[in-house]
């Protein structure tokens, strides 16, 4: 079933969820998630009111219809007959109805980011009604590809799109294809735009124009490529809808696209549960024995690298080398792996030679290079840092599935139970002095903190119960969490 050098597509689809992994060469490299009760909405156009504008920040609120408001900024208004950008935030003014589009979903406390600069996908091209610009991949390099491609599209829009205009960015995916494809594409979006022109005009809004196709069909527009030889799905109703869907937009798919009908569930024959368990994990171990240790904070994720357990045969630079240039091709997988995003600051190991720095820079560009995300990278400072960001539009692996812990609210620590037993010494003669308890205190708390108090501890609370004068009872709740407690007048 799995071949040699072959990228395969797995889609998994229940009731609640669907899931997909992109496999390269055997090996996971990207999973995405989608929960029906918690689709995203990057990529949804809406009809939505402004609710505040805000001049000191030349930024508004819009209201969408979602639970929080969304946020836009001047520079992604458009207003006016010829969708011009104005100079300030002031040119929208509140209860003024405008066409937004998601460009980032609602994240922690954020609510979406939305932009009125309107983009709709297809399989080969993006199609923007308010601009007259034609783009090009830049993942396309061949010049001479670039301009015949440039020419096709330039000479179709005058063709099909005529006076409505617009403007196209040509995807990575459009490399080599012919004029047939391209006019199938462009004459799909030019019929959806006229579409949502028409909803737009019909509606008050907050509401939905147009949403985005759901994770099975998104995934066949966006991530299968010519590289990737099968596309297994285990739900025959997503079958016939991702063939449907195939056979009307994404030429030469349809062939590619297999029921999974195994024994054993679809990723589990792939080891995906394996790896995703993994992706959650603080320490990503490498072959040789260094590993990675990785943080994700609400304001930008941190990747250490360490040298562990491998010592090299020659000397410490060519460790400190070989564990970075290894160290590059886990940090690659695991930035798509876990769809890590924002500001990523990778601290390689000291190297003293600027060519092992240049070496490791590059082989790490040539491992994002079949990222699907926008990447920026720096270059390697003295202290071995590297800058980069990784452009987000949905939440990370972590943020989908995981949420803050209640024993720690998100730190990844907690208080000792001897720094406990303190605060609880603390509360009980702060309760002395304010406080005429007739029949003593009672403590409320974990198992691990009453085995403190009434070990370690037990001459302490002795010496306490001596100084205020009254009785101290213990009482365990398991349901409390190490940092839990109660001090209770009696």
């Amino acid at each position: 079933m799995r071949g040699p050098n072959t990228d395969e597509v797995l889609i998994n689809v229940t009731p609640m969820e669907s899931r997909v992994a992109l496999i390269e060469n055997g090996v996971v490299q990207e999973l995405y998630i989608e929960r029906n009760a918690h689709r995203g909405h990057v990529g949804n156009i809406y009809r939505g009111k402004v609710v505040r504008v805000l001049p000191g920040m030349q930024a508004a609120f819009i209201d969408i219809g979602l639970s929080r408001t969304g946020f836009i900024h001047v520079n992604d208004v458009r207003l006016g007959a010829d969708r011009e950008r104005p100079e300030t935030i002031s040119a929208l003014h509140e209860g003024q109805s405008i066409s937004v589009q998601v460009m980032k979903d609602m994240m922690g406390s954020k609510g979406a980011r939305l932009t009125m600069d309107l983009s709709i996908p297809a399989r080969y091209l993006v199609f923007m009604p308010y601009s007259d610009q034609l783009g090009i991949s830049q993942k396309i390099d061949d010049e001479s590809e670039r301009e015949r491609l440039k020419a096709l599209v330039r000479g179709l829009s005058a063709e099909i799109a005529g006076e409505l205009g617009g403007g196209f960015i040509v995807r990575t995916v459009a490399e080599g294809v012919d004029d047939a494809e391209l006019r199938h594409d462009m004459a799909f979006l030019l019929k959806l735009w006229r579409h949502v022109q028409h909803k737009i005009q019909h509606t008050n809004g907050p509401a939905c124009i147009s949403e985005e196709l759901p994770l099975p069909l998104r995934t066949l527009r966006d991530i299968v490529s010519p590289e990737v030889q099968k596309i297994f799905i285990d739900s025959r109703e997503t079958l016939q809808r991702a063939l449907s869907f195939a056979r009307e937009f994404v030429p030469g798919c349809e062939a590619r696209v297999e029921l999974y009908q195994g024994e054993r569930p679809l990723f589990d024959l792939y080891n995906v549960e394996d790896d995703l368990q993994k992706a959650l994990e603080r320490k990503v171990y490498l072959k040789s024995g260094g590993y990675l240790i990785i943080d994700q904070t609400e304001a930008m994720t941190t990747v250490d690298v360490n040298t562990g357990s491998f010592v090299g045969s020659r000397n410490l630079e060519d460790t400190v080398f070989k564990t970075n240039l290894e160290a590059t091709h886990a940090i690659a997988r695991q930035l798509r792996l876990r769809n890590l995003g924002g500001i990523i600051i990778l601290d390689f190991i000291d190297m003293q030679e600027d060519e092992h720095r240049t070496q490791v820079l590059r082989s790490l560009e040539k491992m994002l290079a079949r990222d699907h995300a926008k990447t920026h990278i720096t270059q390697v400072s003295s202290l071995g840092l590297v800058e980069m960001t990784r452009k987000r539009t949905r939440d990370s692996l972590e943020h989908i599935l995981c949420e803050s812990c209640p024993s720690c609210a998100g730190r990844g620590t907690v208080k000792t139970p001897e720094t406990v037993c303190f605060e609880i010494f603390r509360e009980l003669l702060r309760e002395a002095r304010a406080y005429d308890a007739a029949n003593g205190y009672e403590v409320v708390a974990s198992q691990r903190v009453i085995d403190r108090l009434l070990g370690e501890e037990s001459s302490a609370v002795a010496d306490l119960e001596a100084f205020i004068g009254k009785p101290i009872r213990i009482q365990v709740e398991t349901s409390y969490s190490q940092e839990q407690y109660d001090v209770v007048l009696l």
